[in-house]
């Protein structure tokens, strides 16, 4: 089964394909983007009118790499649906009323401890994060189990040069995280939907790849409630779900951690959650996807696409076994 839902997209809504790849020529010749307002102009010159600011702040000092690791040269999926089409439980199980439900959502102050098996434990303040590591721009295509995908610009670092900072111990091989657990905001968190609070976890080889991102903001502007501000995980080759936002604890431990989904429905939901057009979901084929804001189906690609990246990450794991 395939979600079709989206067949009143206007292509008035779908990101000028000409003006992002003139922006991106850009960016090669340009090299590094100074300052915020090198890339708020970047944004408002060669993005379509109505695409590129939402009201919401622009991110200082974004580093607009001429090559950044595994970036999509695929146009972007417009603003509004990347902000009006989301899975996040929370809030809503329906993904058109996530943004309205979240819209008072509060995201300043807000801490991420690092904790568990590592040399140096600390709690950060999310806006101090930054300083780790420039932020930069990555074009990113993502896949949602339910047989839809995007294709998103974020903004963030890496989040193995947070992981390089709290130091690991030698015995740690796993990473966990965590999101906020606040019925008040959350509304949902109320309700059973699923066990709360929402949990993910990655290998720790996985989690310092260096595709592995924590982003803080997409579009060159701060992260939007609905997209899991103020900051959330972002693991391209792996379906959405693994993507956790909100995040207030991360992790480090010797042990494979339960995760939400592979709790819910083991059957359904594994722990490694890679993109793999040979592994149906018990309910529908993985072998097709499509787009938003397009109409025709494409093939999925293993890994997302990132195979060169991440497959040796794999290498001698029966990927149907592990799923």
């Amino acid at each position: 089964m395939l979600i079709k839902e989206e067949e009143d997209i206007k292509s008035s809504e779908i990101t000028d394909r000409k003006a992002y790849l003139s922006r991106r020529k850009f960016i090669k010749g340009a090299g590094f983007a100074a300052s915020v307002a090198a890339t708020a102009t970047l944004y408002r010159a060669l993005t379509r009118p109505g695409q590129q600011s939402k009201g919401g702040e622009k991110i200082t000092g974004v580093q607009v790499n001429p090559q950044p690791p595994g970036s999509s040269e695929e146009a972007p999926t417009s603003y509004q649906n990347i902000t009006h089409y989301n899975n996040f439980y929370e809030f809503s199980t329906d993904k058109r009323e996530v943004a309205e439900k979240a819209v008072h959502f509060t995201t300043r102050p807000w801490t991420v401890s690092v904790e568990g098996l590592v040399n140096k434990p600390k709690s950060y303040d999310v806006d101090d994060l930054a300083k780790l590591s420039p932020p930069q721009e990555r074009i990113y295509r993502h896949r949602c189990v339910e047989g839809w995908s995007m294709v998103i610009p974020w903004v963030g670092f890496s989040l193995g040069r947070l992981l390089d900072e709290v130091q690991p111990l030698s015995n740690a091989t796993y990473v966990r995280f965590v999101t906020l657990l606040d019925p008040s905001q959350m509304p949902n968190q109320i309700d059973d939907v699923l066990p709360w609070p929402y949990e993910e976890g990655l290998r720790l080889d996985e989690a310092m790849q260096p595709l592995v991102l924590l982003a803080t903001g997409l579009y060159g502007e701060t992260l939007p409630p609905q997209n899991g501000a103020p900051l959330r995980l972002v693991v391209p080759w792996k379906y959405g779900f693994k993507s956790i936002k909100s995040i207030v604890k991360i992790v480090l431990t010797d042990t494979k951690p339960e995760t939400t989904w592979s709790k819910y429905a083991p059957r359904e939901y594994g722990f490694y959650a890679n993109v793999n057009p040979n592994v149906d979901h018990p309910r529908w084929s993985q072998g097709h996807e499509r787009r938003i804001g397009e109409i025709s189906l494409r093939k999925t690609l293993l890994f997302n696409g990132y195979a060169d990246q991440v497959s040796q990450l794999y290498s001698g794991l029966d990927l149907k076994v592990n799923f």
